[in-house]
């Protein structure tokens, strides 16, 4: 996938998680754009591993189905970030 594709499915893909995922979410454009790209990572890690049951660093497609799993990585993506990021005083 070229850069500009994975440009607009990062965008499209943490602009919707930050939507869906409650409270507020720092971070502007290139914020949701890097983590609408993680996101495509963790979703495409997630169904090969379910898929196949070994664990590999894969992508997802440019797609509709593409971006639901990038979607489904960009909010695991931002519950892992959260937990691990929480300040305790």
């Amino acid at each position: 996938m070229n850069i500009l594709a994975w440009a607009i499915l990062g965008l499209l893909a943490g602009a919707i998680a930050k939507a869906i995922y409650p409270g507020y979410q720092s971070g502007g454009i290139l914020g949701t754009m890097l983590l609408g790209v993680i996101g495509a990572f963790v979703g495409g890690s997630l169904v090969t591993f379910f898929e196949t049951g070994t664990l590999a660093l894969t992508a997802t497609a440019f797609s509709l189905t593409g971006l639901f799993v990038a979607v489904i990585g960009a909010i695991v993506a931002l519950f892992i970030y959260y937990a691990l990021s929480r300040r305790t005083i």
